[in-house]
């Protein structure tokens, strides 16, 4: 520790706990009050894109947002860089 560690700006490491706190706590309500479809209806997303394209199952993301008084689906699907040829068992 040198003399001049007083001078530079500490790291507000309590801020950047809360502020990750504060995402954790969002998804986690979000996910909460997301209806007992989601789940399904990601499984049946994937399944009908695997016909057509070899993706991971962490591809296809649904969520349930919220705008302006209305309910929202927003479909997230990482689709490799090339498609690859369907599966063997699809």
């Amino acid at each position: 520790m040198s003399i001049f560690d007083f001078l530079k700006p500490k790291k507000n490491t309590a801020q950047t706990a809360k502020n990750r706190l504060q995402i954790i706590i969002a998804q986690e309500r979000s996910s909460a009050n997301a209806p007992d479809y989601l789940p399904l209806m990601r499984r049946e997303i994937l399944e009908v894109i695997r016909k057509y394209v070899a993706v991971d199952t962490d591809a296809v993301k649904v969520d349930l947002i919220k705008d302006d008084g209305h309910d929202v689906l927003d479909i997230s699907v990482s689709l490799p860089d090339r498609a690859g040829t369907p599966p063997a068992d699809g």
